[in-house]
Order: structure tokens, then sequence, then C-alpha cells
């Protein structure tokens, strides 16, 4: 690709994934620019690179580029897609472009409805303390970073593997990471649970027969697909069938430790600096593909003692106190699955005992919640409070039945909890302050703008407002 391909042009450069490769490709020294309506921390950061940043889609934006690189978030009918096909430029999706930097390096693409972004960014750690330094590129930024992605001079490309639109099949990893399968974006498999799994299967395909699939044990319809795979497999989790296992968990409010057990190994104690079992597994996937590749135990109990974690992901903004003398601890999180907000919650139980919980819970396309109605009812019905805030639609029309005040009328049926509605960020900042107690953990959870909630608190918090 090197000697034929100069200038990239990516549509739709902001996203998570896409804004990783292009800081990849710029660092491995192509002429990039893009396009995004949104300025962001991604943008800015390839500015600063020397990346150029177009705000507007035009026609014009394409001209002189070798290839375009397009954003699945990107309709047919953008102009600039329009252009490059008239000028016969090539036109390949993120995937594909992840799927060519791949080929240069030992891919490690890992897979599944939940914990991608935290399974790859902790792979990643592991790796760079063993001294491997991995290119990585993840769908979130690393905290105390601006980036979810590095180039790295190591052998090793660690990546998240999209599902949800069938562009993990773009790749073409040696290691893969099967984390679990849930009904999640079932609208690009024809809401046909069984295609799903086949995508999965197809994934294990990819890799080459002296590959291995790592998965995990736990997981039913993960290990249902298990002989289909073809493919040495790796099994993880707490079950005693498991090839590589989890023993002895202990919660130590935003820690974890745990022992990993494994034949041919000595019992490996590890300290993870965050809490929750979902997060206890995800490091599991880390121990087994770092173990694979011959890294000492020392360099991955290290990796994972010093990992930092991802933003928006069980993110722990720290302990605040309003004017009023209210204390509250405040968690971001971009949980937006029944199964996200489940294990999240049990993770805010097991860090802080017996203190209350208000959620304030922003649902993620009015399709997701009409296909998994009753199990929003159901975990959302586990809280002491809850706020809702309008369905984000990313995109999609509305659809009759699924938003909020019906999400909220079906939950006080089961009168547990007394959910509030509210129709933006600042009704949303009102009703926080209004019904919070003191010692209450705020649980912030959602895939829109709810997380633009996170510095209206801290603003609020430190000018003195809210005297409730």
């Amino acid at each position: 690709m090197q000697n034929k391909i100069r200038k990239i042009h990516f549509i739709g450069v902001g996203g998570s994934g896409m804004s990783g490769i292009a800081e990849v490709l710029l660092n491995q020294g192509f002429t990039i620019q893009g396009t995004d309506i949104e300025e962001s921390i991604a943008t800015q950061r390839l500015i600063n690179q020397g990346a150029k940043i177009f705000t507007d889609h035009h026609a014009d934006n394409v001209i002189g580029a070798d290839v375009c690189v397009v954003s699945s978030a990107i309709k047919i009918d953008n102009p600039e897609i329009i252009n490059a096909k008239k000028l016969k430029i090539p036109i390949v999706p993120r995937a594909s472009m992840l799927g060519e930097l791949m080929r240069f390096k030992q891919g490690v693409a890992v897979a599944g409805s939940h914990g991608k972004t935290t399974t790859t960014s902790m792979i990643s750690s592991v790796l760079a303390s063993a001294g491997l330094d991995p290119t990585y590129v993840l769908g979130g930024r690393l905290m105390g970073a601006e980036t979810g992605a590095r180039l790295g001079k190591g052998e090793y490309l660690v990546v998240e593997a999209d599902e949800s639109d069938g562009s993990f099949l773009d790749l073409t990893p040696v290691l893969g990471v099967i984390t679990n399968i849930d009904n999640d974006h079932l609208g690009f498999y024809d809401n046909d649970i069984d295609k799903l799994r086949s995508a999965f299967i197809s994934f294990a395909h990819k890799l080459p027969f002296y590959g291995t699939v790592f998965s995990s044990s736990g997981d039913d319809m993960v290990r249902a697909l298990v002989p289909e795979f073809g493919r040495k497999t790796i099994l993880v989790g707490e079950k005693e069938e498991s090839d590589i296992q989890v023993i002895n968990i202990k919660s130590e409010s935003l820690r974890t430790k745990f022992s990993v057990r494994q034949n041919n190994y000595n019992d490996l104690e590890i300290i993870l600096p965050m809490p929750g079992k979902h997060n206890v597994i995800n490091s599991l996937f880390a121990v087994a593909v770092a173990r694979e590749l011959g890294v000492v135990d020392e360099s991955i109990k290290k990796g994972l003692l010093k990992y930092k974690g991802v933003e928006r992901r069980f993110q722990y903004h720290g302990n605040f106190l309003t004017n009023s003398g209210k204390e509250f601890k405040l968690i971001d999180d971009y949980g937006h699955h029944p199964t996200e907000i489940k294990v999240t919650l049990e993770a805010c139980k097991e860090a802080f005992p017996n203190q209350k919980i208000l959620l304030v819970f922003q649902p993620h396309r009015y399709s997701r919640t009409r296909d998994l109605f009753e199990e929003f009812i159901k975990v959302l019905s586990e809280v002491n409070a809850l706020i809702l805030m309008p369905v984000y639609a990313a995109g999609e029309d509305e659809i009759v039945g699924t938003d909020s005040k019906t999400l909220a009328r079906s939950i006080r049926i089961l009168k547990k909890v007394n959910p509030f509605v509210v129709s933006n960020e600042i009704e949303a900042l009102d009703m926080i302050f209004s019904i919070l107690d003191s010692g209450d953990i705020l649980l912030l959870m959602g895939a829109g703008s709810v997380s633009e909630l996170t510095n209206l608190i801290k603003n609020e918090v430190e000018r003195g407002g809210y005297e409730q």
C-alpha cells in the first residue's frame, strides 16, 4: 500500500475507531486528511499532528486523495462519497483499512457484544509492560490520553473488532478473542440471532489454521459455537472446565484481587485497579493472550496493576461535596445495553456496598429500546433512584412506544422505583441535585449526550450551585 498510496481521506474522521486508524497511518508517514462536522479532542489531536481536517462535507474535499476511508455512520448520499466515485477514487470501509494494517503485523482482534474496548486496552497494556511495544487501535480513549491508538515498533497489532456492521470479518488476525455474544445489533443480521452466531463462527475461520481463539467458558452462546470454530480454542472464566480459571475474587473498593489458575503454571495473584467481575473476566483474556505470546507472569501482573482504564468505562471521577453538604461519588459509563447496565450496577454495589445508587440513563437507539424493552424495565428497576433522558436516536426515526416516557410508565408498574423523565441535560442537572442524597453513588450511563453531564455536574459543584 505504501508504494501506491500517499494521501488518505477519512469521511467521518472524528469517530473513535476512525481517528485511531488515521493517527496510526499519520505516524507511518502517510498524508492524512478527513472530514467531520463535529470538532472534538480527536480531530484537534490529528490537526496538531499534521492532519488536515474539514468541518463540512463537500465534494471538493476528496480531490487529490488516493483512497477514501468511510465510517459506517456515513450515508451513501454523502457528497464526498458521490464525488469519490465520480473521480474513481477507491472507497474502503474503516475495517478494510484496519485489515490492511494487520497484513504487516501479527494481529490480535477482540470481538464480542460487550467488553471489547476494555479487553483490547488491557491486552495492549500487558504487552506494553512486557516491552513488546504493540500498535493498538481502540474504540475509546485511554484514561490520561487524548487517543485510543498508538503506532508501536513491535510486531503485534491489537484491535477492537466490531460485529455491529459485520466489519470484523474484514480482519485476518492470528489471535482472536470472543468475549461474549448477546442480543444486540441484530438489525444488521435481519433480526436473526442465528446469523449473528454464524458471523462469529466466520470470524474464527478468519484465523489461520495455526491461530488461537480465546472465548468465555461462562457464556452459553459462545460455548455452543466452540466446536464450529475449527481452531485451537482456549476457554477462560470462573467455571472449573476453563483452561484458564479465575479463583478467589475479592472486591476492595475500586480494585479487585483474584488468582489465575492454569495447568503447568503457578497460581498468579492479580490486583486489578477497577471493580466488577466482568472486568476480571476481561483481564483474564489479557492473561490468556499474553501467555500464548510468551509473556512472563511478572509482566502480566505489572501490566494489569498499572492499567489506567478507558474513558467512560466505569470512569470514577471522585468524591464531591455540594454547597449544602451533600457528599456523593460520580461514575460515568458508556454502557447502554441491559447486560452492560446489569454488570455496571453489580460493580457499583461491590465497590460501594450499602450505598444508594442514583442512575441517570439515556437509552441509545429506538430500535434497541424496542427490542430489549422488557430487559430494560427489569434492570433499570434495580436502582434506588432513576432519571431517564430522551432516547439518543443515533440517526434513527422515532418508533412509537419506545420513548423514555413509555419506558418510565412500564418501570413504575413494578413498583420498585419511580423514574423521573427529563427533556435535556439542563433538566437532568436540576433533577439530579433536587433528589440527590448525601452518600449516593451518582452513575451516568449511555452512549449519547448523557456524557456531557459529567462536566456540568463538576462545574456546578465547583461554583457552589444547588442549595437543596
